[in-house]
């Protein structure tokens, strides 16, 4: 069976990672002088307490090379075919050196998600199951490439200072959201983030907001599954979320919940929660 593999941005559960035998390529993560391997080494919590301590974010790293070659040959010598998913090259060198890697080992097709976190989670997870069918690498790849542009991922934001701190605002606009309270929609648009509408109020209201925001109308959204992706959020708001899902757009096969990683961390901060699923469609309709 052809194996699947992942860089560690696409935030799937240690119990999805098991349950589809999906293998994990850490990022790192730079705190200081210390490089530390995502999700293994380095974990949100040391994101929100490195920040807290000095007042920056962390940076992160793609895999180098060798990681990947590693990762990739490990199956080859097996015999097996490989598939291998990264975060948008947009947001990441990832994506390039896979691909450098992949040509150099062979027998390796390389996706680019142009999503991040559970958006590429979603096509990581379609790939386990077209592999599980039977699917050759090949086939594989295209329908993942084709599922890439299908896939809707976004996010509201509890608070800006993660953004600022990271360059992605100015301390204008920064200051301006802070006394306005706004909660910003962080959407991942053909590879890349953008800020969309702006909510005001507590974020637990704002939350639910935002959901019905993403699904009220709607008529395109492949029921299979939707993910529920957050940074230590409530457990109280995860349920109403879970519950206005039901509401909305009952019939789902899976809602999946899921803490983000440290790419999301050390992108928007604690607090942030976005619902991710995945369109019939190429372009966004309304019923």
């Amino acid at each position: 069976m052809v194996k699947i593999i992942s860089d560690s941005t696409c935030d799937l559960s240690p119990e999805l990672v098991k349950k589809y035998d999906i293998e994990i390529v850490p990022l790192y993560v730079v705190m200081g002088d210390r490089t530390l391997r995502d999700g293994i080494e380095a974990t949100p919590a040391d994101i929100y307490k490195f920040v807290d301590e000095t007042g920056v974010l962390p940076k992160t790293s793609a895999p180098n090379l060798e990681d990947f070659m590693l990762a990739f040959r490990k199956y080859r010598n097996e015999g097996r075919e490989v598939v291998h998913f990264n975060i948008s090259a947009d947001f990441s060198s990832s994506c390039a050196t896979a691909k450098v890697a992949a040509e150099e080992v062979g027998g390796v097709e390389v996706v680019d998600t142009r999503n991040l976190s559970t958006g590429s989670g979603l096509v990581v997870l379609h790939a386990c199951e077209l592999a599980a069918q039977g699917g050759n690498a090949k086939d594989i790849a295209a329908a993942c490439r084709e599922m890439t542009e299908r896939v809707e991922a976004s996010f509201v934001v509890d608070s800006i200072d993660y953004l600022h701190k990271g360059g992605r605002c100015s301390s204008v606009a920064a200051l301006g959201a802070n006394l306005l309270k706004l909660k910003p929609c962080i959407e991942v648009i053909d590879g890349k983030m953008i800020s969309a509408k702006k909510y005001r109020g507590l974020i637990d209201k704002v939350i639910l907001n935002y959901v019905a925001d993403r699904l009220t109308g709607r008529n395109d959204i492949d029921r299979h599954r939707i993910f529920i992706t957050h940074s230590g959020c409530k457990k109280e708001t995860v349920k109403a979320v879970r519950e206005k899902i039901n509401e909305l757009y009952p019939g789902f096969e899976e809602i999946l919940e899921t803490t983000a990683g440290c790419t999301i961390t050390s992108h928007c901060g604690p607090s942030t929660l976005g619902i991710l699923f995945v369109r019939k469609t190429k372009d966004k309709k309304k019923a």
